[in-house]
């Protein structure tokens, strides 16, 4: 994969507004500010998974993949988090008020896995209703609307609302955003290129220790926890 895989940065980053999306309004945020999806949408029916990531050194983030919204970017997140494909990657690009982004074998932003995916978005032809704030993981590409492959990133704050129509959002941290905000103020300091956010001293890069599919139930007790 040649190009490098980036998200489209855009000149201020307003405040995303969720009201009407996901089944979310702007007072279904608690405590860390991730979408308590349990709370404010029946999951009855729909396709539901969880998967833990553990980074080295930071601890763990719980995040629900929404399947039924974004089934192809679900199924190839499992894929390769079942292949142990992200143990041992790195997270190497952060900028704050934004996000934090991972799951690149090369660690420079120009990596991914062997396979591509269609782009579940708006601007590609799909409708996915959620939203890019606090909280949401969705997947970074390139230019080609449908490059996304392994590199995911996670909203540390609310994001650019443009940022919904062009990018595969696919889930929903529900534990453990303390953590991403641990990384995001422990990697400003090592970035040279605040705008870029790139993490270019690969010994810098907060490491993935792994990502592994876990029960609902495990998820629940987990999120009861970090309450």
């Amino acid at each position: 994969m040649k190009k490098i895989i980036t998200l489209i940065l855009v000149a201020s980053m307003m405040l995303a507004i969720c009201t009407g999306l996901a089944g979310c309004s702007s007072t279904d945020k608690v405590g860390t500010g991730a979408c308590e999806y349990f709370g404010t949408r029946d999951t009855s029916g729909r396709d539901i998974k969880y998967v833990k990531i553990a980074f080295e050194d930071f601890g763990s983030v719980i995040v629900l993949l929404d399947a039924t919204t974004a089934p192809i970017t679900v199924a190839n997140f499992l894929k390769l988090v079942n292949e142990g494909f992200y143990d041992g990657l790195t997270i190497h690009r952060v900028i704050a008020n934004f996000m934090i982004q991972g799951g690149d074998p090369k660690g420079n932003g120009t990596g991914g896995s062997s396979q591509t995916i269609k782009g579940e978005f708006a601007m590609n032809g799909y409708w996915n209703d959620i939203s890019h704030y606090r909280g949401v993981i969705s997947m970074a590409r390139s230019d080609d609307p449908d490059s996304a492959s392994s590199q995911f990133f996670i909203c540390n704050a609310d994001a650019q609302r443009s940022l919904d129509y062009r990018y595969a959002a696919f889930g929903y941290v529900i534990a453990g955003m303390s953590v991403v905000d641990e990384i995001t103020s422990y990697s400003l300091s090592y970035i040279p290129d605040k705008q870029s956010g790139a993490i270019t001293d690969k010994s810098d890069q907060p490491v993935i220790d792994s990502i592994v599919e876990i029960s609902e139930e495990k998820a629940l007790d987990y999120a009861e926890d970090a309450k």
